[in-house]
């Protein structure tokens, strides 16, 4: 068993652990040694998987070695966590490593609960059953669509948190539009099947989209919660999250979100609260029992929407913060909450939602975002993958 120590160590590979470690190296005077834990070989940009399973790009867009995407100076420790040994300042790795920090980032991103959906995992990536969530199953999705004849097609939304809240609807206005253009959208029925009370949860954009599912003529199922698949009759069970009976609708193809969760490793951990997250300060990001512990993205506890766009706004307030906890400072860095989400309603039309905490709009440009414009497509599709790549992962912004 071998023992190392770092001024800061980095658990997840992902967006928020590579931007985090890019902006650490970018500070005039970077800690000396810096580490990301991760086992994965490959790191991938997942906002543009709605637009693979609408035949838009090849998967292979979204995908780099995880090799070039860790910053110049910053050692990589190809290892899974096992646990948090927080009390001494260390991180245990599943090959017996032990890790040990001055500060501590954790970002491994949310977990994909498969199997919390009866049926599913047998039955996803053949038959009609489908995914976006998947880099495995995503091109699957535009086969099902291009080559769907009529029927029922349902998208549904789970009764969790999940990254990208936007992402189930998306592919849905997607498949839609295809419909229309293969020249069967007649015989197509399309059901929105969510665990929400509504499309979006911002009035404002919500109120755009209730226009589009009428005049497109999409079928509304909320507060439904699919529990279970039945690939031998083409069948998806939903519960009614307000008490009702169970709702069995029958498909010809299913995109399913599936439930998600903080990994395992975290929930187990003493960093984790009741619902499993990592407890962080809302503003700050510093842990709330552990000052010398941060997280930002998908596995931390803050009330926003979980998404890049946040996670972009949340490593300066980090790396500030975290900095600020080095030199003996106060931590001034405050997050808003601010996220964002491209509505794909379309091939070549976006409307751009822009929220922080408590549903404030906060918009960029100098129009309606609520209305469906090419140009916020063209950011989506072109821009923002750009900014990915050649920015945020190198810690420019």
């Amino acid at each position: 068993m071998t023992e190392e120590s770092y001024d800061v160590l980095i658990v997840g590979g992902g967006t928020g652990g590579i931007t985090a470690a890019a902006q650490l190296m970018e500070q005039e005077l970077p800690p000396k040694r810096i580490g990301i834990v991760d086992p994965a070989q490959a790191h991938f940009y997942q906002p543009i998987w709605t637009l693979v399973g609408g035949g838009v790009f090849p998967r292979e867009v979204s995908m780099r070695s995880m090799a070039d995407v860790i910053p110049s100076g910053v050692e990589w420790i190809a290892d899974r966590v096992s646990s948090f040994e927080s009390d001494q300042n260390a991180v245990k790795t599943e090959d017996g490593r032990t890790l040990r920090y001055e500060q501590l980032i954790v970002a491994p991103g949310i977990q994909l609960d498969w199997g919390k959906v009866e049926g599913l995992e047998g039955a996803i990536g053949k038959a009609g059953v489908t995914s976006n969530y998947s880099y495995d199953t995503v091109s699957y999705t535009w086969d099902c669509i291009k080559g769907f004849e009529g029927g029922n097609a349902l998208f549904t939304f789970p009764n969790t948190p999940i990254k990208c809240a936007g992402a189930p609807q998306k592919i849905m206005w997607l498949a839609e539009e295809a419909f229309r253009k293969q020249g069967i959208r007649q015989k197509a029925t399309i059901t929105y099947a969510a665990a929400g009370g509504g499309i979006f949860g911002i009035p404002k954009y919500k109120a755009a989209l209730e226009k589009l599912v009428d005049a497109r003529d999409i079928e509304t199922a909320f507060r439904k919660n699919l529990v279970a698949l039945r690939p031998q009759s083409k069948e998806a069970v939903f519960e009614d999250l307000d008490g009702g009976d169970e709702l069995v609708l029958k498909y010809d193809m299913i995109h399913v979100t599936p439930p998600q969760s903080a990994p395992d490793f975290v929930k187990r951990s003493p960093l984790s609260n009741d619902a499993g997250w990592v407890d962080v300060d809302m503003h700050t990001l510093q842990h709330t029992t552990y000052p010398n512990v941060f997280s930002l993205g998908d596995a931390s506890s803050l009330p926003c929407s979980k998404t890049g766009a946040a996670i972009r706004k949340q490593a300066p307030v980090l790396v500030e913060n975290l900095m600020a906890l080095r030199a003996g400072k106060p931590l001034a860095g405050r997050y808003d909450g601010y996220a964002s989400c491209p509505l794909v309603t379309g091939y070549g039309k976006v409307i751009l939602a822009e929220f922080g905490y408590d549903g404030a709009i906060m918009e960029t440009f100098p129009f309606d975002q609520a209305r469906e414009r090419y140009s916020m497509y063209a950011l989506k599709a072109h821009a923002l993958p750009a900014l990915y790549w050649n920015g945020m992962l190198r810690g420019r912004m």
